[in-house]
This record gives C-alpha cells, sequence and structure tokens, in this order.
C-alpha cells in the first residue's frame, strides 16, 4: 500500500489534467525505489461543495493523503513525501503562481493489524 488520495474542487476542471497529474505522482511514487509497483493507487476525487479562504470563486486548491503501510524510517517518509510535492508543485507551477491556489499533502501510516488487503496485481508484477 501506498494510496495517494487528491481531493481537488471542481473549479480546477479546465485548468488542470487530473490524470495526467496521476500519472506524474504515481511516477514520482514509484522513481522513490520504496514502494512495490503493484501496491501504488494514485487517485483524484472531485470536491463539488468547497469554501476556500475569502471564498472568490476562483480560488482552488489540492488536498493530497498520502496513506502508506507501518514499517517505513522516517527519513524514508520524508524522502517520499518531499518528492511527491516537488512533483505536484512542478506540475502545478501555472496555478501556484496565481494567488488564488493552495496545495497540501499530508502522510499517514496504516497500523498493519487494522488494514486487510488481496492483491492479484503484486504476483503478476513480481513475476516481470
Amino acid at each position: 500500500m501506498p494510496h495517494l488520495t487528491l481531493e481537488y474542487s471542481a473549479n480546477l476542471d479546465g485548468c488542470v489534467d487530473m490524470s495526467a497529474l496521476c500519472g506524474e505522482l504515481s511516477q514520482a511514487i514509484l522513481n522513490t525505489g520504496l514502494f512495490e509497483r503493484g501496491a501504488v493507487r494514485v487517485r483524484a476525487l472531485r470536491a463539488d461543495a468547497y469554501a476556500v479562504a475569502d471564498r472568490l470563486p476562483e480560488n482552488g486548491f489540492i488536498d493530497m493523503s498520502f496513506r502508506i503501510g507501518s514499517g517505513r524510517t522516517a527519513e524514508d517518509k520524508k524522502q517520499a513525501g518531499t518528492a511527491i510535492f516537488a512533483a505536484a508543485n512542478a506540475f502545478l507551477a501555472p496555478l501556484l503562481a496565481t494567488p488564488h491556489f493552495a496545495l497540501s499533502l499530508e502522510i499517514r501510516e496504516i497500523d498493519s493489524e487494522l488494514s486487510w488487503k488481496n492483491n492479484a496485481i503484486h504476483p503478476r508484477l513480481r513475476n516481470k
């Protein structure tokens, strides 16, 4: 498990290619070398109802939540966070150049005793 979920304001439709952003962030996660390819998930969820800061209609956001399994060092988690945030900042540079956009990332470590998984993708990718 590394699952990255992007929650974004609906007003970014037409401004950001969310599929391309998900692809860039997936590659950034893989490039860290910390996570197995078959476990990586990146998805974007549109928020239709939101209020940002002073509620100007052009205010937008992307809030990223990165859920990972336990067992990585603090340095590993910081490396992953830095890589993901750098990739997002690079991709979203035009929006970040405006005074109407906010970007955030939080890493959450999942307790392995409270997480159940069944992944048929791993065997296929491990045999390549």
